[in-house]
């Protein structure tokens, strides 16, 4: 079970029930309006978040000192995440980038998951208060997220410090979630898994041009460019998701990945929309944590898009809940990174109505 979330300087609420609570008071609502170059700190560390296939599944609403994260249903990926469980672990990453942000900035932030049922794609809320005192930690993981990069190369042959481990295990329980580390014959048991996976994908059509689309050739602002797949695996299965799935992708480099790859589950102990912002937070903790510690993160989450499969990554560990991201951890480099649209691509301001 995770560990208790320690005190934080804000205080969420969901549907009105009290969550995440520091202090007895609801946050006062200030008529402050942040400034157009607050806001672009703001937003700009939100989008740098990671999504799945860098569909950037986000917009938001900034009104006074409170900023709404939506759900953007255009970018959603049908045939690939159907739940939508994937774009709110994105919109969770994107929330915790917010709450590093405005700590930089002097503020204490408040937040809501899924503050409003009425209106589904609104899943957190964030209000801003000044303070002469902003969380440390999240002022130091503010400067993390530009550094932050999947990388799809093979890490170097060195062995995670046990204090990273730890690190990265804490991190994860601070925001409510769980991060489990695989031994040996159970990161097996996971790589074998992905051969059903591909054997599964070879007559979805659907799937394949899903990520045809998101995925391939030159990208200036969303999707992933084919410049950042990383090289071919030289073996099979392999310890990196190949999204290749143009001919020409086809021909890059082959290298040799670990046999046996550092490999982390995230999960939560339940699996509402809540939870799975919750993992999102969880998520982006770690990962800006892991970059703090000199480390680069890759996902190996096919098994997590088959509800059956699911179940069984989540049996593996040995644990109750429900997986939500599969992680694989180490020392590598960036050969180049996502695009991101601008800013002005998602935001709506109160001060536009005005």
């Amino acid at each position: 079970m995770p560990a208790a979330r320690p005190r934080t300087t804000g205080r969420g609420w969901e549907g009105g029930r009290s969550c995440r609570a520091s202090r007895s008071r609801r946050p006062l609502m200030s008529e402050q309006q942040l400034s157009m170059e607050q806001i672009d700190v703001l937003l700009s560390a939100a989008v740098a978040a990671p999504s799945m296939h860098n569909t950037q599944p986000w917009r938001f609403e900034v009104n006074g000192p409170a900023i709404d994260i939506y759900l953007d249903g255009s970018r959603a990926l049908p045939a690939e995440d159907p739940t939508g469980r994937a774009m709110r672990i994105a919109a969770g990453a994107a929330t915790f980038n917010l709450r590093c942000a405005a700590a930089s900035l002097g503020y204490n932030s408040w937040f809501g998951l899924v503050p409003d049922p009425a209106e589904p794609e609104l899943v957190a809320r964030i209000v801003l208060e000044p303070t002469g005192t902003p969380d440390h930690q999240l002022t130091e993981l503010f400067h993390e997220i530009p550094r932050r990069h999947t990388s799809r190369e093979p890490v170097r042959p060195v062995k995670i410090p046990t204090d990273a481990l730890i690190a990265l295990t804490q991190a994860a329980r601070t925001e409510n979630a769980d991060l489990t580390w695989l031994p040996a014959d159970e990161v097996h048991e996971v790589l074998r898994l992905l051969i059903d996976t591909d054997l599964r994908e070879i007559g979805d059509w659907h799937r394949r041009a899903e990520r045809a689309h998101w995925v391939g050739g030159i990208r200036a602002t969303d999707g992933v460019p084919s410049t950042v797949l990383g090289p071919q695996s030289a073996a099979y299965p392999a310890p990196v998701r190949d999204l290749g799935t143009r001919p020409t992708d086809q021909t890059r480099a082959r290298a040799t990945f670990e046999a046996e790859p550092a490999l982390a589950v995230l999960f939560t102990t339940g699996d509402s929309k809540t939870d799975q912002l919750a993992a999102g937070l969880a998520l982006q903790r770690t990962l800006l944590v892991a970059t703090r510690e000199g480390l680069k993160a890759a996902f190996l989450n096919q098994p997590l898009e088959f509800d059956d499969l699911r179940r069984k990554v989540q049996r593996i560990t040995g644990k109750p809940g429900f997986a939500h991201m599969v992680i694989r951890f180490g020392h590598s480099t960036v050969q180049d990174t996502t695009p991101r649209r601008p800013v002005s691509a998602f935001v709506h301001t109160g001060a536009e109505e005005s």
